[in-house]
């Protein structure tokens, strides 16, 4: 087997030449997929899992001086996507730097100026970012809606931040942008939505002004098996709401499975599934909570998102 690139280690592309490889190897190691991008200018060899410290140690590699990991960086690092598609191919790091500080002019880094005080700062793999705290908070404030709650359940769900915490430092910030989205926000946080597709999924049924729907229902035969378990439910009417994201139910031994679970809570449970998918869920056409508040008998709320 042959030597890891750099050992293992990431690192930027354009110092290749210090690698021993001219642009044009390297350009052909990536056409053979033998390296593979951490993010934007940075490489690993393709062979090096992803991990949470292989992203502190690409990251520390275009951090400038006196700068901090925050934001959707921040997120990241700690194994959490919390870049809007628009922006998930690109990965380009963001930094904060101190009120006064030099910024950055990378282009390969994105560096903004703010309030960061001791407390908001922490070290993870010996990479400077915002506390787990800061980090869900900025996000919660200054992300779209369905995408502020997906990253905040994701980051309870993983353990960085408790609900607890988040209340806390909400209520503490006072004219701050976008807090009033972040106190909506911080009361509909559920750990227990598996993706974050099912997390869009809920706000929407609940920005639609429809009941809070049960997370995770295992429904169950009259012996007490599990038979299955949905994303979103209203039991009272057999109602199963759930999110078929691409990663998991675009290939056909995935469609396979989906259509014959779902028959069967059909056929032999009485269940009705309606599922959607994020072009369903992500837009502006309300067909999908229209389809819903009449199962519900409720005139479903305009989209504002």
């Amino acid at each position: 087997m042959h030597a890891l690139i750099n050992d293992g280690l990431p690192f930027r592309s354009f110092h290749a030449g210090a690698l021993d490889y001219s642009r044009h190897e390297l350009a052909e190691l990536r056409r053979l997929k033998l390296v593979r991008s951490v993010f934007r200018g940075v490489l690993v060899d393709a062979r090096v899992p992803d991990t949470r410290e292989l992203r502190c140690q690409g990251l520390t590699l275009v951090m400038p001086p006196h700068g901090v990991i925050y934001g959707c960086s921040a997120a990241w690092a700690r194994k959490i996507d919390a870049f809007q598609p628009e922006d998930r191919f690109l990965l380009t790091p963001q930094c904060m730097v101190p009120h006064g500080a030099s910024r950055s002019r990378r282009s390969s880094v994105q560096c903004i100026e703010g309030y960061l005080p001791d407390s908001d700062i922490t070290v993870v793999d010996g990479l400077t970012m915002t506390t787990s705290s800061r980090t869900t908070v900025d996000l919660m404030r200054r992300l779209r809606r369905p995408f502020a709650l997906s990253v905040a359940d994701a980051m309870v769900r993983a353990g960085h931040v408790s609900v607890e915490e988040l209340r806390d430092r909400i209520e503490s910030l006072k004219g701050y942008p976008g807090v009033r989205q972040a106190r909506e926000l911080v009361l509909l946080i559920d750990p227990r939505a598996e993706s974050a597709g099912e997390s869009w999924l809920r706000l929407r049924i609940v920005d639609a002004g429809f009941p809070h729907p049960q997370l995770q229902l295992e429904v169950v035969d009259h012996r007490g098996r599990v038979i299955a378990r949905v994303d979103l439910a209203y039991a009272g009417i057999k109602l199963a709401m759930e999110y078929d994201g691409a990663a998991y139910h675009s290939h056909g031994e995935d469609q396979q499975h989906d259509e014959g679970r779902r028959s069967l809570l059909t056929d032999a449970f009485g269940w009705r599934v309606e599922p959607a998918r994020k072009s369903d869920i992500l837009g502006t056409d309300p067909a999908y909570e229209i389809k819903i508040g009449r199962l519900l008998g409720i005139e479903p709320r305009p989209r504002f998102w």
